[in-house]
C-alpha cells in the first residue's frame, strides 16, 4: 500500500516534527511525540489512498517542495526547496516553540484507466476532477479529527491535540497542500470543514 519513497517520506516528516515538537526535552518524550505524529500521519494518509481506491486512483505522497518565487516564466529555483523539512523548523524558531508548521507533506494522483472500465463497464472515473481531488484530501482531514476525538476520549490529550492541530494545517489553502486542493476543489466543503477544525482547534487550546 505504500511505496518505499513514501515510507521514506513518513519518517523523514515523523523525525522533523517529532524533533520540533518535543524540542528534545528528553529522549522519551522525543520517542512518544514521534510515535503520535507517524500515527497521525499514518492514518491521514489512509484515509486518503483509501478513498483514491474507491475512484480507482492511486495517490503518492512525498514532501512538500517549492519550485517557484513568482509566475512569470523563469522565476523558479535551481533547485526545488523541501518547505515540508524547512517550515516547521523556521517557524518553531521564530514562534519560540509556540507553533509548529505541520503541513509537511503534498500527494499526488493518477487514475487506473483499464481498472475502472473493467470495474465500472464505463470510463466515470477514469478522469480525476477537481472534486475528487477535494474529497480524497478532505478524507485525510476527517480521519485527524475523528483521531482527536478518539485520543480525548481514551484520555491521550497529547495524540487528541496533535491530531487537531494537524487538521488545522492541512485545511491551509496555500500552494500544492491538500487545503488548497479542497478549498479549489469545493469551497462549500472547505468551508464546512474549516468550521470543524476551528471548533476542534479551539477545544484543543482551551479544553484539552
Amino acid at each position: 500500500m505504500l511505496t518505499k519513497n513514501e515510507v521514506i517520506t513518513i519518517i523523514v516528516i515523523t523525525l522533523v516534527l517529532g524533533f520540533v515538537i518535543s524540542l528534545m526535552e528528553s529522549m522519551q518524550i522525543f520517542f512518544y511525540t514521534s510515535l503520535f505524529v507517524f500515527l497521525t500521519i499514518l492514518i491521514n494518509l489512509i484515509a486518503k489512498k483509501s478513498l483514491a481506491f474507491y475512484y480507482d486512483a492511486e495517490i503518492e505522497t512525498k514532501i512538500w517542495e517549492i519550485r517557484r518565487y513568482g509566475y512569470r516564466k523563469g522565476y523558479h529555483f535551481k533547485k526545488p526547496i523541501p518547505a515540508g523539512v524547512i517550515f516547521p523548523l523556521i517557524t518553531t524558531v521564530f514562534s519560540l516553540g509556540y507553533i509548529t508548521w505541520m503541513a509537511s507533506m503534498v500527494f499526488e494522483i493518477k487514475t487506473k484507466v483499464y481498472k475502472a472500465a473493467k470495474r465500472h463497464g464505463l470510463y466515470k472515473f477514469t478522469e480525476m476532477t477537481e472534486d475528487h481531488l477535494a474529497y480524497i484530501a478532505s478524507a485525510g482531514v476527517a480521519a485527524n479529527i475523528l483521531l482527536g476525538i478518539i485520543g480525548y476520549l481514551l484520555n491521550y490529550p497529547q495524540f487528541a491535540q496533535l491530531n487537531l492541530y494537524y487538521a488545522f494545517f492541512q485545511m491551509i489553502p496555500f500552494s500544492n497542500l491538500d487545503g488548497n486542493k479542497i478549498f479549489f476543489g469545493s469551497l462549500a466543503l472547505w468551508s464546512f470543514l474549516a468550521v470543524i477544525v476551528l471548533i476542534g482547534l479551539i477545544f484543543a487550546i482551551f479544553v484539552i
